[in-house]
C-alpha cells in the first residue's frame, strides 16, 4: 500500500503518538512528563537546579524554560525537598517514583 508520504512523516507521527500516550499515562497519575523526568533524575541522586536543567535539557523548551517551575508542584506534594544548593526525593517521593516506574514500564511494554 503506497501512501506517498515520506518515511520521515511516519516516524514523526509515531513519535508524536508515543509522546501523547506517555503524557496521558503520567497525567492519569498526577504528574507531567517533565515532573516524571525530574523524579527519575532525583531518584538516582540529589541534584542542583543546574544539574537538573542539564539532565532534562532535551525536554525543556529552548526559550528559557527551567526545571524550577516543574519542581514547584513536586515540592508542594511532598515528593521533593529543596535547599539553597540541591533538591532530593523524600520517602513519599520515592514511593511515588516506584509506583510511577511500574506504570511507565507497563506503558513501554505496551508500546513495544
Amino acid at each position: 500500500m503506497a501512501t506517498g508520504m515520506p518515511i520521515g512523516y511516519w516516524l514523526k507521527l509515531v513519535d508524536q503518538l508515543i509522546d501523547k500516550q506517555f503524557a496521558a499515562t503520567l497525567e492519569e497519575h498526577g504528574v507531567t512528563r517533565r515532573q516524571w523526568q525530574l523524579l527519575n533524575v532525583l531518584a538516582q541522586a540529589p541534584s542542583s537546579l543546574a544539574q537538573l536543567d542539564a539532565a532534562v535539557a532535551p525536554f525543556l523548551n529552548p526559550d528559557g524554560e527551567t526545571s524550577e517551575e516543574h519542581l514547584a508542584e513536586l515540592i508542594e506534594s511532598g515528593w521533593v525537598i529543596g535547599s539553597a544548593t540541591e533538591y532530593s526525593v523524600t520517602e513519599q517521593g520515592e514511593a511515588a517514583f516506584v509506583r510511577l516506574a511500574d506504570v511507565v514500564s507497563h506503558n513501554r511494554d505496551q508500546l513495544a
